[in-house]
């Protein structure tokens, strides 16, 4: 594009762990790439992401969600491979299958029934297993006595986030990514040859302009006539001093990393913008955590914080091509680890090429017909 001094390829609004993912991809696929960061002000979800690779569950009410999970986690591998290789950095990615435990026969027994209704509708399901008290003891020796049973899904697995971050940015030098830091957007508008995006430093124009920017999203989708009815939801995390291995497979509340610290989270609030963290919650996950692994009695606690999932009014991605405005395109979601394989390696290229197909269909903001911009 040669429209003038400060004319892009393709600019990516969001420099989290979904705006870098997409970037990295792009520029893979040759094109030229530009991220917009917002800079520390943002209220980035990356900040409290669990690093889970997760699919065991998802996309009970939307089967497209469950076949897209599975999709990217099984991608993973190959992402994981080509960072380490482009970057030389260990993303202590592991996939080892992963566990859900129950601290009663009764959530076991609803756990299973969610599972088995998933697996049943969909045609190339994660398989899964539901395990006592006794096998579950043998994969996981040390559970405590309250532990009813757990599922296991080999499909699972996880990452070391921070290294996944570090590769994508430092990924991004050498593909030629320019990265503009404390760069809000402030107006979009159309431009004969693609976009025009009006920041605090001047007008960017662009032939292609992704949208990937979390919660900011709300605000700047109906620019480009999307909408992208996302509210933050609060979840706060607990980590631990570095302690002996006891846990080779994450839990979706607890999960030991490769450098041996314990994560230990599972709250979902509905508190607005608030991104603090409050005693009687963390008390409340530490609790079950320790219920689940009682020598995590023993673990300090290195630090503790909270952070703003991007939530849909379903809990589903927004992927969206904008019929006003061709150019621009919205990408949201909350399961930005999960989801950072398909976003790279196949939503990327569908951008690239300006592929848009059906199958994204479902992943369209037209499904919250009744719900408020602002919801």
């Amino acid at each position: 594009m040669q429209d003038g001094p400060d004319s892009h390829d393709v600019v990516v609004v969001g420099g989290g762990l979904v705006g870098m993912a997409l970037a990295y991809g792009l520029a893979r696929q040759g094109r030229g790439v530009t991220v917009l960061d917002e800079g520390d002000v943002a209220h980035r979800a990356s900040r409290g992401n669990f690093a889970l690779i997760w699919v065991q569950g998802k996309g009970l009410a939307m089967p497209a969600y469950a076949d897209w999970t599975l999709r990217s986690a099984d991608l993973w591998g190959g992402l994981a491979a080509g960072l380490s290789r482009e970057t030389g950095i260990d993303l202590g990615y592991s996939r080892r299958g992963g566990f859900s435990l129950s601290l009663s026969a009764a959530d076991l027994e609803d756990r299973a029934g969610r599972m088995t209704r998933l697996h049943n509708q969909l045609a190339a399901p994660a398989t899964f297993e539901v395990l006592d008290r006794s096998a579950l003891g043998d994969r996981l020796p040390a559970i405590g006595p309250e532990v009813a049973g757990g599922i296991y899904c080999p499909a699972d697995g996880h990452v070391n986030v921070l290294r996944l971050f570090g590769a994508l940015h430092r990924a991004a030098q050498t593909q030629g990514i320019r990265y503009r830091p404390n760069t809000p957007v402030q107006d979009i508008a159309r431009h004969p040859r693609g976009v025009a995006v009006r920041t605090g430093g001047g007008e960017i124009r662009a032939r292609t302009l992704v949208l990937a920017a979390g919660l900011d999203n709300a605000r700047l989708a109906p620019m480009v006539g999307l909408r992208a009815p996302v509210r933050p939801q609060r979840g706060q995390v607990i980590v631990t001093e570095k302690v002996a291995p006891f846990l080779d497979h994450p839990l979706g509340t607890v999960r030991q990393t490769d450098e041996g610290s314990v994560m230990i989270g599972d709250s979902k609030e509905e508190v607005g913008f608030d991104d603090g963290t409050q005693s009687h919650v963390l008390g409340g996950i530490a609790d079950q955590a320790v219920r689940m692994f009682p020598l995590l009695a023993r673990a300090q606690v290195v630090r503790s914080w909270g952070a703003l999932r991007v939530m849909s009014p379903d809990g589903h991605p927004i992927y969206e091509r904008s019929r006003t405005l061709p150019a621009a395109y919205l990408v949201t979601c909350h399961s930005g680890v999960t989801l950072a394989a398909a976003h790279a390696l196949v939503l990327a290229q569908r951008i690239a090429t300006e592929t848009w197909s059906e199958d994204l269909a479902p992943f369209a903001a037209g499904r919250f017909a009744d719900v408020p911009q602002a919801a």
